[in-house]
């Protein structure tokens, strides 16, 4: 035992750990209290859950999204020193400054000065918080399979968190973990926390923390949601990979093309002015094109910023515009089977993760309809949450639609069947990942020579436009001579 608890503050000295706190004995005490009223409330939460983990109502009680009260909170500024000597200015939600000076200490700062925030005032971390706010996708991944390496070491949670606010350097984001932290040492649950912070963490993890919170295994649930983000940032690094030499090209394209109307066409129109020989078509043509974007350049790049703005704000606001888009694209011939590849994929690696966790079927398509942002799948799982109230199977809802894939259609009923319903659904997500990065590699070898052409195209029109009349002239001087 005594070997054990030696190396746990090694670990602890090694990782940066406060130990300004094992020095105070009151503040050790507050510590103390606010841990054992953690344990407290986490052993009601079991005591109340234990046996009902499989009905519909508790679950659905346990799993829905709540919103928290903070009308009970102050905003204090607050500037600290830390063990380095660097001053540290920022900002915290609490009840009350001495709450917020404990935590501080604890977390091994030297208090400079602490505030409350005047009404209308900036906080003193407004200059970073506009930026890198949010955790990103492979940010998160990482943070998760460090607690659950630290956990899985036997180092506590609240001192995992710790490790993970030491180590950031961007102060907003140590923010985050420094909330999580003080929401732990005040009797709060991981899941909670994390609650808390709903604009920075994704409803599905708060809701399997939530799950793993019953069951006792968050380590696995953290590293199984680790390998989730993983594979969702993959997925989007190949959509840009795919994406972005194709349209470096485009843009290129589109610069390279204007130029030659605004500056280069018009040197030659004067010339061609004072030729009395009628111009070929191709020349009147790019004639007007250039005098066109010439005078209307300004007002074109506005009408297209509006149409662009105006585009994104349907999407984003009215449902059945999105919808119409979504459609429009999930049908087109190319496009739809990437998009169609990667909902699936993203729909049915979800589903697992929550049944894996044992989350009931009824609630796994309530957090689904939660997450998705696509329309059509999201009338897919209210139909089958319909269906389902009614006493009806999945396979009910997905049968013979167009947006899901006979394939996965047919390993959702053999899972149904079977009673092996999470596993067919791993292995519907692993098939369609693959469908989904084959078909952006086939994309993508066929984009590439078309903005090519494109751009071959483009310039070449424009050159035979000034090229075609000069022959006309030197014909013409030749046959005066």
């Amino acid at each position: 035992m005594n070997i054990f608890i030696g190396v746990y503050h090694i670990i602890r000295n090694i990782f940066s750990l406060p130990n300004k706190i094992i020095g105070s004995s009151k503040q050790k005490k507050i510590e103390k209290e606010l841990l054992d009223e953690q344990k407290k409330r986490q052993e009601k939460l079991l005591q109340e859950t234990v046996g009902t983990v499989s009905s519909t109502s508790k679950v659905n009680e346990l799993l829905e999204d709540k919103k928290v009260d903070k009308k009970d909170l102050i905003t204090f500024n607050y500037q600290v020193k830390n063990d380095a000597g660097k001053i540290i200015k920022s900002s915290f939600d609490a009840k009350s400054m001495s709450e917020v000076e404990a935590f501080l200490t604890n977390e091994g700062y030297e208090v400079i000065k602490i505030e409350p925030k005047k009404k209308n005032s900036l906080d003193f971390n407004m200059n970073i918080s506009l930026f890198g706010s949010h955790l990103k996708t492979s940010e998160l991944s990482f943070a998760l399979t460090q607690l659950s390496t630290y956990i899985k070491a036997g180092i506590p949670l609240v001192d995992s968190v710790r490790i993970l606010a030491k180590q950031t350097e961007n102060l907003s984001k140590k923010k985050i973990y420094e909330k999580i932290v003080y929401d732990l040492v005040s009797g709060e649950s991981f899941s909670t926390a994390l609650e808390n912070q709903s604009n920075v963490f994704p409803r599905l993890l708060i809701n399997m923390v939530k799950a793993s919170e019953m069951t006792g295994d968050l380590p696995t649930t953290l590293d199984e949601m680790s390998d989730y983000y993983t594979s969702i940032e993959e997925t989007k690094k190949q959509m840009i990979a795919a994406l972005t030499y194709p349209s470096v090209i485009f843009i290129v394209s589109v610069i390279v093309v204007a130029f030659c109307l605004i500056y280069v066409v018009p040197s030659f129109v004067k010339m061609y002015a004072e030729t009395e020989s009628g111009l070929p078509a191709i020349t009147v043509f790019t004639i007007a094109a250039s005098n066109f974007l010439s005078q209307y350049y300004i007002i074109i790049i506005v009408v297209l910023a509006f149409i662009i703005i105006g585009f994104i704000l349907l999407y984003q606001n009215i449902k059945s515009f999105r919808r119409t888009v979504q459609v429009i694209l999930m049908k087109t011939p190319v496009v739809g089977k990437i998009i169609t590849y990667s909902e699936v994929s993203m729909f049915t690696r979800t589903f697992a993760q929550l049944l894996n966790h044992s989350v009931h079927i009824t609630d796994s398509m309530a957090i689904l309809s939660k997450i998705s942002n696509n329309e059509v799948y999201k009338e897919i799982i209210m139909n089958t949450l319909d269906t389902l109230s009614k006493g009806g199977k999945i396979s009910e809802s997905f049968r013979g639609h167009w947006a899901f894939p006979v394939v996965a259609y047919e390993m959702l009923v053999t899972g149904e069947s079977t009673g092996q319903l999470g596993t067919m659904m791993e292995k519907v997500a692993d098939h369609y990942s693959n469908l989904h990065k084959n078909a952006i590699t086939s994309v993508k070898s066929l984009i590439e020579p078309i903005t090519i052409i494109f751009l071959a195209f483009a310039v070449g029109f424009i050159l035979l436009s000034i090229i075609i009349p000069m022959f006309d002239i030197y014909g013409a001087v030749g046959s005066m001579g």
